[in-house]
């Protein structure tokens, strides 16, 4: 029989080994607590940028303050979080910004594009891979117009193996990145903040792209090595209150007649600021309302087609004095053959990391189609083309900075590197009415009946 001591003995250390597996068991739920806690944090964290890259934002920017400069501060602000985030880093994206960027054809260019998913832009960005050059995209897809027709144009591109990145000229360490991947021989700028009227709404986004924009994109530029030549898209607006016709570079500019004109404006200065300070080669287009397949939702002849196709009414302007609102409205076609002109004939930069070593080339070009068409026109084109009359209401032109007359002279870039447009407005608005029924699949009476015309003229050249 065992002694009461002995059991006294067994009794603590039964309890001693029963305290410890407590604590042990404490001490293991503790760190898987832990490790539980850290791995849900980081799943979370990896959702939230999944889903942050891949979706659209809970808000609509169109619709929710898009007056307001704060809220469009933030928004901005967040995109270049991300996009430094994610974009800055990955030897897969590093392939696909160097295998998009370089030529195929010998001497070719190694181009970026920014606004390539605009519709200038793609359009470019197309005939520049066509031809055998390097094209990387730069957009921030905003929301200025219906994002789905820019995501349209990217996968258009996407198809031709060219890369757009989603990012903001005003995001810095984006373009640091792109210009240490890819030594760029040419910049073609055309981002910017479009549209006369929209200004009156939303002036501060005209100031953070068209002029901070083009600020942040000149500052990285003139730091690399080597300096790219540029070729970016000025206005026929800056030519403002101007009453000479047709209209010269060499007429007045310092009369704008609205604010995008005045961001425009301030663009060919600080353009001819940065030649001057540090050698970049510059060339400024001013284009004179393009239009064709793939254009921009804002423009007249593309809402007058949508607003005739739905049987709604369209305003047609009239200037203070009751004459015809006209413009020289020049086919894209045409508009890209000048882009790829300026810069087949833009001289080097003469500039490295920021130091000039010599002068450096600086124009400023017309693109437009030098043949003036009243709006009155426009609409009886479209008229026959839909096979719809439209409902016309004649109304005077508002205050808001639209201009009454366009008119280009383009000797200068004829002179210098052959510019010739050569689509008239009947040929170039078929074109488009094809691509716009195709498109939004609307009244396929319409394809068959531009068929038909095709077919016609086809038979008549032949």
């Amino acid at each position: 029989m065992a002694s009461p001591l002995d059991t006294s003995k067994s009794t603590k250390s039964e309890r001693y080994s029963y305290y410890l597996r407590r604590v042990n068991n404490t001490k293991l739920l503790a760190a898987s607590s832990k490790l539980l806690f850290r791995a849900t944090l980081l799943a979370a964290l990896i959702l939230i940028f999944y889903f942050t890259l891949n979706y659209p934002p809970l808000f609509d920017a169109s619709k929710n303050d898009h007056n307001n400069p704060h809220t469009h501060h933030r928004i901005l602000h967040s995109t270049n979080f991300i996009s430094s985030a994610f974009y800055g880093s990955g030897a897969a994206w590093e392939k696909q910004v160097r295998h998009s960027a370089t030529p195929r054809r010998p001497n070719g260019f190694s181009v970026l594009v920014t606004g390539a998913a605009g519709f200038v832009g793609s359009h470019c960005s197309l005939a520049l891979k066509k031809r055998g050059d390097g094209v990387l995209g730069l957009d921030n897809f905003n929301s200025y117009y219906d994002p789905s027709l820019k995501r349209a144009r990217q996968s258009l591109l996407t198809k031709h193996q060219i890369f757009i990145v989603e990012a903001d000229l005003n995001d810095t360490p984006i373009l640091l990145k792109l210009f240490d991947i890819v030594p760029f021989t040419h910049v073609l700028h055309l981002a910017a903040q479009a549209g006369v009227r929209y200004a009156m709404q939303n002036p501060q986004s005209y100031v953070a792209s068209n002029i901070a924009g083009f600020v942040n994109l000149l500052e990285v530029a003139k730091s690399a090595d080597p300096q790219p030549a540029i070729v970016w898209a000025s206005s026929s607006s800056v030519y403002g209150l101007n009453t000479e016709n047709p209209f010269s570079e060499e007429h007045r500019t310092d009369r704008p007649a609205s604010l995008y004109a005045a961001t425009k404006k301030a663009g060919e200065e600080i353009a001819h600021t940065y030649n001057h300070i540090y050698g970049l080669s510059l060339t400024g287009l001013r284009f004179f309302t393009v239009y064709g397949p793939w254009g921009r939702p804002d423009m007249a002849y593309f809402f007058f087609t949508k607003d005739i196709l739905q049987g709604k009414g369209i305003n047609i302007y009239k200037t203070q004095d009751g004459k015809e609102v006209a413009r020289d409205f020049t086919y894209i076609d045409d508009v890209v053959k000048g882009c790829l002109g300026a810069l087949d004939t833009a001289e080097k930069s003469t500039g490295s990391r920021g130091k000039k070593r010599g002068p450096a080339q600086l124009r400023v070009y017309n693109l437009g189609n030098t043949s003036p068409v009243g709006v009155g026109k426009l609409v009886g084109i479209l008229e026959g083309l839909l096979n719809v009359k439209a409902k016309k209401h004649a109304i005077t032109m508002p205050r808001n900075g639209d201009v009454p007359f366009t008119h280009a002279n383009v000797s200068l870039a004829h002179r210098d590197f052959g510019y010739k447009p050569s689509t008239d407005l009947g040929t170039g608005l078929r074109k488009f009415v094809k691509w716009y029924v195709g498109y939004y699949g609307v009244h396929p009476g319409i394809k068959k009946e531009i068929k038909n015309v095709e077919h016609s003229e086809a038979e008549a050249s032949a």
